[in-house]
C-alpha cells in the first residue's frame, strides 16, 4: 500500500487535485492523509476563521474520497506548510507528498518556494499540482 501525504488548503476541493489522487488510486492501492495548513486568507481574518474554513474544506474532501472508495484521514496543521509537514512526519511516514497550490502569481506557497523546501526538508518525492483556476474566496 502506497502512503501519500496530500498538502493543500484553498485548492483542496479542486478538480486537479481530485484527478491526481484518483490517478494514484488507479495505479495501486493507496492510503491518503490530507494535511491542511491553516493558512490565513487574504483580507480580514482571525485564526479561528482560518481554522474553521480549513476544517470545512477538509471534511468535504474526506467525504468525497470516501465516496470514491479511497481510504483517507486528515488533519489541520500549522499555517506554515513546511512546518506542518515536518510536524506530521515526526509521528507518521509516507512514500510521497502531493502539494496542491494556486496558480503562479497568486500562490503564496509558490512565492515561498514551498515545493522545493519540502523536497529538501523531507527527502521524499514531491508532486506539485496547480489549480487551473482560482477557487472562490481564494
Amino acid at each position: 500500500m502506497k502512503r501519500i501525504l496530500v498538502v493543500a488548503n484553498r485548492t483542496l476541493l479542486e478538480q486537479h487535485l481530485l484527478d491526481e489522487i484518483r490517478r494514484r488510486r488507479a495505479e495501486s492501492v493507496v492510503f491518503v492523509h490530507v494535511l491542511v495548513p491553516a493558512s490565513h486568507p487574504s483580507g480580514f481574518w482571525t485564526d479561528e476563521q482560518a481554522e474553521l474554513q480549513a476544517r470545512a474544506r477538509l471534511a468535504d474532501l474526506l467525504d468525497t474520497l470516501a465516496i470514491a472508495g479511497i481510504g483517507a484521514t486528515g488533519e489541520i496543521g500549522d499555517s506554515s506548510p513546511v512546518g506542518a509537514v515536518c510536524d506530521v512526519l515526526r509521528t507518521r511516514s509516507f512514500d510521497e507528498i502531493i502539494v496542491s497550490t494556486l496558480p503562479v502569481g497568486i500562490s503564496k506557497w509558490l512565492s515561498q518556494n514551498v515545493v522545493r523546501r519540502l523536497q529538501a526538508a523531507t527527502g521524499l518525492p514531491v508532486t506539485h499540482v496547480v489549480a487551473e483556476s482560482v477557487p472562490v474566496g481564494a
